[in-house]
């Protein structure tokens, strides 16, 4: 007896709707946690859209029809992103890093002198800046980044 209310419980289309809203959130929030694998998105936009059409009153084949077919097209979809986001990390450059291999123009000498450096025009910033070899250079000349070390841009001379 409690075996066959538990069954038809299951069969009914409403409580599907909930199961379905509930594991659509459940790989969502877990994609946000797993950031930047990209692998759960996919059965959390097959899983919205199985609680779509269980709101349509959809029996529960068409329920998982939907869920494994958008789940797949959305799998197909995303993955050659991820792997491209991967692979070649992110193509515009985050970060102070993004200046690596830049060129600007020196606007206050570069001292040998720690306690007074000197600062560059890279783009639109300046930045404090020193040779590798703490050498001098003096405003005016156009420098490349060769890195960057915590807030101060390490240059030479494009010369």
């Amino acid at each position: 007896m409690l075996r066959d209310v538990a069954r038809r419980s299951l069969m009914d289309p409403e409580v599907w709707r909930w199961i379905w809203l509930a594991t659509a959130a459940t790989f969502i929030v877990g994609e946000i946690a797993m950031t930047g694998a990209f692998f759960l998105l996919p059965f959390g936009v097959g899983a919205a859209a199985a609680t779509a059409v269980a709101f349509t009153g959809a029996n529960a084949t068409w329920q998982w029809l939907a869920f494994v077919l958008v789940s797949i097209a959305a799998f197909a979809g995303i993955r050659p992103m991820a792997r491209r986001m991967r692979r070649g990390g992110n193509p515009v450059g985050v970060g102070a890093d993004r200046l690596v291999g830049e060129t600007g123009v020196v606007v206050t000498d570069l001292s040998p002198d720690p306690e007074h450096l000197g600062t560059v025009r890279i783009g639109r910033e300046e930045w404090h800046a020193e040779t590798p070899d703490r050498g001098h250079l003096p405003a005016g000349t156009s420098v490349e980044v060769v890195r960057i070390e915590g807030t101060r841009a390490v240059v030479q001379s494009t010369h």
